[in-house]
Parts: C-alpha cells; structure tokens; sequence
C-alpha cells in the first residue's frame, strides 16, 4: 500500500461517494414518471457510500489490521477488531436502507453519523494535536466522515418533508408492554 502515491491514498476513499453518486444521476435519467429523485439518491447513497464503503473497512481492518493502522497513521492495537465490527453495523443499516422508509433511512444517516462524525473528532485532534497526515487520517476520509452522514441526513429529511411526517410509521398495538 506505501508503494501508491499519497494522492491515490488519500483520495481512494472518495470512490465510495463518487460511484453511487454517478449510479443515482444515470438512475434519475432514466427513471419512471412520478418516482422522485431523493428516493433514488437515497437508495445509492445507502448501498454505495454507507453500506460498501463500511463493508470495505470492514474486511481492511479485519484482513489487514497492521496496514490499516499504518495507513491512518495509529498503532497497531485489538481495538482495531471492535472498529471492524462498528463498520459492519454501519453496513447493515446501510444495505437495509436501501428497501427501507424515509424515516428507517433517516435513522440509518443518524446512525452513522454519530459513529463517524466522532471518527471526525478523532482525526482532526490527531493531525492538529500529533502531526497525523496520514493518508487515512486526512484527506478523503474526513471527507467520507463528514459527508456521507451528512448526505444520509439531508435526503432522508427532504423525502419525510415531501411525502408528510406519516409515512414510514407502523401502527402500534393499544397492548402495553
């Protein structure tokens, strides 16, 4: 991986929203009468950027957690085992917003902001407090950390917008638990 320029390195995380992004404009193109775009966004977005891109880390700290560490520029630790599987939640719920409600899908962008939002913090302390310009901890990652739940968010909220507050609300049983 040291053997890729810094640029490649860098900007390689970039490809988890720029594929579902030319997926959902090409989709829009050709879409049915009435289907609205923001769903057809949201859908991409969940399966693309939030649901491959979280796989992806997934299967890196899993296969190769020494060389994930190196590439944001941490050490090596058996933490890196708990952030492989905070990603396959995020892949989850990104592949299962794919068929679901604006509302599952707004919490589906809730979600992972909360997780990557604070991966953010993270980076940021460690390049301002320790010099980390490692290719995962700068660059297209703070981009992805700060985008793709931000995105998530903003499409799943216009679509409730669109359609009214109901939609995606089940009817609970009058049982108390």
């Amino acid at each position: 991986m040291d053997a890729l320029p810094y640029a490649v390195r860098t900007t390689f995380p970039l490809l988890f929203m720029l594929v579902p992004a030319l997926g959902a404009l090409l989709s829009c193109r050709r879409r049915a009468p009435g289907r609205p775009a923001a769903e057809i966004w949201q859908r991409w977005w969940a399966v693309g950027a939030v649901g491959i891109g979280s796989l992806w880390i997934t299967i890196s700290f899993l296969a190769v957690p020494k060389d994930m560490a190196d590439t944001i520029g941490f050490a090596h630790s058996p933490f890196q085992f708990e952030i492989a599987f905070a990603n396959l939640g995020l892949a989850v719920l990104g592949f299962r917003a794919a068929s679901a409600s604006p509302r599952e899908r707004l919490t589906s962008g809730l979600a992972a902001a909360a997780f990557l939002w604070g991966a953010t913090i993270g980076h940021v302390y460690q390049w301002f407090a320790n010099g980390d310009h490692a290719a995962g901890n700068t660059g297209g990652i703070l981009a992805n950390d700060i985008l793709i739940p931000a995105v998530m968010i903003a499409l799943a909220a216009r679509d409730i917008h669109r359609t009214g507050p109901g939609r995606g609300h089940t009817a609970r049983s009058s049982r108390s638990l």
